[in-house]
């Protein structure tokens, strides 16, 4: 069975749905779409013109939500979203945190302002915006490790697709040197063991043409 993802590799919902079916251990392969230049032929696969986008099983399933939960119904012998409504629960919770919170409080800001306003030639990024981005990250952190003081994992025992969806996020920012890890020890031992998961490595061997990702990037023990 053919399986493609159109990703963009500094898109942290891109990230989150290649760790998913690597830990679901699905075959896949990759297509990096410049997803802001509207092209005419993504756009059919997708009208909001945003990865990711996976194709499988002669369809197209748009929305990084919607794929998430498809894969999680469809290959269920490694389930990431929980066995249990209670567990359901806690998982969603926390993932929407960061696809919504933690994306429009820190994620939006920088890869807007670094990424997709270089890749446009479109100007300078907005230094406000920058410096909001790095203030707001650092409550994020600490929910983490409020989070995991109780727990093994962000919603409970298990690593989910909540660990998931903050690490896609937080790797992005990692990329581009801009998580400030001397703040949070207990975050950063969090994020260190999800680096250290084999579905994690294929996002340490990202390039994106104009960027270079701090020395410790690749470092399993930063």
């Amino acid at each position: 069975m053919k399986r493609v993802l159109y990703h963009f590799p500094l898109s942290p919902f891109s990230r989150k749905i290649r760790l998913i079916l690597a830990e679901k251990k699905l075959d896949f392969e990759l297509v990096e779409e410049k997803y802001w230049e509207r092209r005419r032929e993504f756009i059919a696969m997708n009208p909001a013109s945003q990865v990711p986008v996976l194709f499988e099983n002669d369809k197209y399933i748009a929305d990084s939500i919607a794929v998430s939960e498809y894969l999680d119904e469809e290959y269920t012998k490694i389930r990431l979203i929980g066995d249990s409504i209670e567990k359901r629960y806690e998982v969603r919770r926390i993932a929407n945190w960061f696809n919504n919170k933690f994306y429009y409080e820190v994620s939006k800001y920088i890869v807007d302002e670094r990424v997709i306003k270089f890749l446009n030639n479109s100007g300078e990024p907005n230094s406000n915006a920058l410096r909001a981005a790095k203030s707001n990250i650092k409550y994020h952190l600490d929910y983490i490790e409020f989070l995991v003081s109780n727990r093994k994992w962000l919603a409970g025992e298990e690593f989910s697709l909540a660990d998931i969806t903050a690490a896609a996020h937080l790797s992005v920012l990692d990329f581009l040197g801009e998580v400030p890890w001397e703040y949070n020890e207990n975050a950063k031992h969090w994020y260190s063991l999800i680096k250290s998961r084999p579905s994690f490595r294929p996002l340490l061997s990202d390039k994106v043409l104009g960027f270079k990702p701090p020395p410790y990037y690749k470092n399993l023990d930063f």
